[in-house]
Formats: C-alpha cells, structure tokens, sequence
C-alpha cells in the first residue's frame, strides 16, 4: 500500500522548466521530462477519491486515479493500456490540456489547498516512456471485418474516430489535405507546448494498427466525396474549425494585420521546412506587435513572435485577467518570456502611415453582467480611447465552422451558427441527417478544446460501430 500521507510530506511539483531567456531563444518544448522516480512520487500524492472528481471533470473522463496508482507502482507499461483506453492521444493530453482548467482544478487536493496531483506531467510521462521502451498497442484478439470507413481530416477527432474503429476490426482510411496528419496538432500549435516528433511517432503507431492515411489529398477537389459516401460503408467528419473571427474594426485589412492561424501555420511550416508560399511565412524580428485575443491561440501568437525576435509584444484583451478564456499556465509562461499584457482594452481601429501599420487606437472597458454563457460582459468606457504604438497587429478572436460546399449535395444539416447537426445523445450518435455521414469535433460544437474533439470522434466512431452492426 502507498504511503496515504505522501500530499502531506511531498508538494506538488512540475517538471523543471527551462529559463525563460533560454527557452525564447529556439521554439523546443519548454518543460523537461519526470525521471521515473519523480513520477512515482507525484502520482503517489492521489487520494484515490471515492468519487473521482478529474475523472468527471476530464472530456474523455480519463481514469486517473488507476492510473496514477499503476505508476506510483512503477507499473509503466500497465498504465499505458489504460490510459489508451479513454484516450487515444494522451502524450498530447498531457502537454496541450489546460489541466488548470479541468482535471487538475477538480483535484480534491487543490480543494483542500495542498496542491493539484500533476496529472497533466504524469499523462505525459507514461506514454512517453512506454512507447521509449517498446510498447506498442496489441490487437492480436481482434478479429478485422469486412467494412470501411472514410475519415476526412486527421486532427484529434479523425484520429480519435481511427483509434476506436481499428481496434474494433473496422479499417479506417484517413484523407489529409496537408502533408502530414494531425491538423493543428502539427501546424496551428507551436513547437514550444507540442513537438512534432510526437505527431510522427503517434502517425507510426496507428499506421501499424492498421489505419490507412492518404495525404496531400483534399475532399471535394482531389477526390468526390461522392466517391466516399459510395465506396464506403460510413463517412466520419472531423475538419475542425479554420475559419478566422473578424474583428470588423477600420484597418483591419492593412498587409499587416495578420490572422492568428496564418501567422502560426505559415511559422510551423518554416520551422519544419516545408513547403509553402513565399509569402505564408510571416516575421515579427524587430518589430512591436500587438495580439489582440485572451485564449490559448492568443499565447501561442505572442510567444511565437517573441521568438522570432520582436522588439516588443503586447497581448490586448477586453477583459480582466480572471476573465481570460486561455490556460492560466500559458499566460504565466507568456508574462515570463516578456509578453507585457494590457487588460480591459478593446480595439477601434488600426492607424496607417503611408501604408504601413503604426499603432492601434484602443478603449477602455469594465467588466459587466454576465452574457448568456455566464461570463462578465466588457462593457466600453466612452471618452477613454488611448493609443498603443506597434509595427503589426495579430488578430486572434477564434474561429468559425467553415463548412465545404459539396456537403450541401448530401443535405447534411446545418445549424445557424454553420455547424454540422450530429447529436452525442441520438440513436446512432453524431450520425448527421445522412446516415452513412458522421461527424465530430469542432465542426459540431464550434472551436473547442484538442480534448474535447479526441473525445467526440471516439464517440462517433461507437456509433458508426452500432450503425454497422459492428
């Protein structure tokens, strides 16, 4: 039996994190890897809640606690199974969650103020080492059927849908436009927070199970999607949201007001030497840019300029800080490595010298009543407008549904907000108003969390299983 009094003689620890002069100098991960002596430790902090709270605050609900036991144990290679079967990208997880926000904020511990078990560094630790020493999923007890399903997009909802069909005898083929798998994964999230390696080694894995990716090939323009609804025996959608909010203030269209994806796509693509436009590559070295936004794709766009060199870099967002949408580690990581954060700002309009961007006029807001989804409204305090003077402007406000045309031609629903119909709690689940078509993710609930799309594609692909009478 553990020791039950390790939270009160052990505190919470994180990885070591590299200095932030040193780590805004290179785009690697900032955080460094438990030794396996320091997992075993922080897992042994569990309480091992009868009713627990991470599991019921974690979209894929995770079982954390059983895990964390196997690993206080040292039992790696157990805990690998067991964490794949809820999730089907945990090493990913466990970088990219905000577990601040979720598994972590439901701790009991961080209730009672001893400090959150790590989960977020344990998920981490276990799939890592475990695939470092070999493990690789066994579906040696499953028998492949004779159907096949098309899988368009292989962001984390595409592969959670693979992860579950394959391991359930059902061969999935996954069509990418791009010309590697993982959607954001790979080109909207910086190297800092996720290393592409693992979107590679991640690719290896599922390849071996059996799931079939074709690459570099678009829907609607390389290949019909009727073929797919024809040749298949279900379709999975799962192409996420890539459609930038428009902030819809004069000046906005100046050549140096960027959108937050492009800009985060286009350095991605450079750092990994792929090919792209000569123009998709967008640098910030010398220059003071200001982020407008308050989530995680806010951060990604100020530490990525701050790694490219920007003389100044400020994050502009209309709310307070408590208010802010993003993970609060990321902010904490953003103020460290020199991003300088000016709240309850909104922004009215960007000023031009002879062309070229030279500051944005901004005002003052407060913090009002809750809107409908129960966050404190910023309300704008007339006379109080202010200048800020920078070189670029990122506007990083979310994203939209951006459904295809040629969906149209199969009436798959719409909602008015432009994403697809596709119910969790319906007879076959996230089925569309096509039978053979599902879909999940973001383009079902709009931009979400990577968790949260791992968790819809995995329930998809349940019921694409009963739909086939699989």
């Amino acid at each position: 039996m553990g020791n039950v009094r390790q939270f009160l003689e052990l505190d919470r620890q994180m990885p070591e994190k590299k200095p932030a002069m040193e780590r805004k100098q290179h785009f690697e991960e900032i955080y460094q890897e438990f030794d396996l002596q320091h997992a075993m430790a922080q897992a042994d902090r569990c309480l091992h809640c009868g009713n627990p709270y991470c599991e019921w605050a974690c979209p894929v609900h995770n079982y954390i606690p059983n895990w964390l036991k196997l690993v206080s144990e040292g039992n790696i290679m157990e805990a690998a199974e067991m964490s794949h079967q809820t999730n089907s990208l945990p090493e990913m997880c466990g970088r990219i969650c905000p577990q601040d926000r979720l598994c972590e904020e439901a701790c009991t511990l961080e209730d009672t103020n001893f400090g959150a078990v790590t989960i977020g560094a344990v998920e981490k630790f276990i799939t890592d080492t475990a695939t470092e020493q070999g493990w690789t999923p066994s579906l040696d007890n499953i028998a492949m059927t004779d159907k096949k399903v098309a899988i368009v997009g292989s962001g984390p909802a595409g592969l959670g849908c693979a992860d579950i069909l394959i391991r359930n005898g059902v061969k999935p083929v996954v069509f990418e436009k791009q010309q590697e798998i993982g959607g954001l994964l790979t080109f909207g999230i910086p190297q800092f927070k996720l290393d592409k390696d693992l979107v590679v080694k991640r690719r290896k894995i599922l390849e071996g199970m059996g799931v079939e990716f074709r690459c570099n090939t678009e829907i609607g323009k390389d290949v019909a999607f009727d073929s797919l609804v024809q040749d298949y025996d279900a379709v999975f959608l799962g192409m996420g949201t890539y459609k930038p909010m428009a902030g819809r203030f004069p000046g906005e269209d100046l050549p140096q007001v960027h959108k937050a994806l492009d800009f985060l796509i286009g350095n991605v693509k450079n750092e990994l030497n792929m090919d792209q436009p000569s123009d998709a590559f967008i640098s910030m070295k010398g220059k003071r840019v200001v982020v407008l936004g308050g989530g995680d794709t806010t951060m990604d766009c100020t530490r990525t300029s701050i790694r490219q060199g920007a003389s100044e870099v400020y994050c502009v967002y209309r709310r307070d800080e408590e208010n802010m949408p993003g993970s609060r580690a990321e902010v904490k990581n953003a103020k460290e490595e020199g991003v300088q954060f000016k709240f309850n700002l909104s922004p009215v309009e960007v000023l031009e010298e002879n062309g070229q961007v030279s500051g944005i006029k901004v005002i003052q807001t407060r913090m009002g009543e809750p809107d409908e989804n129960g966050r404190r409204r910023a309300e704008m305090i007339p006379g109080s407008e202010t200048v800020i003077d920078c070189d670029a402007v990122i506007v990083a406000f979310g994203f939209q549904p951006n459904p295809p045309e040629w969906l149209q031609d199969h009436q798959v629903s719409l909602t008015d907000w432009n994403t697809i119909v596709a119910k969790e709690d319906s007879e076959y689940p996230f089925q569309t108003s096509h039978e053979k078509i599902f879909a999940g993710g973001d383009m079902v609930r709009g931009s979400s969390l990577v968790v949260h799309a791992i968790a819809e594609g995995r329930a998809a692909a349940e019921g694409i299983l009963d739909y086939l009478d699989v």
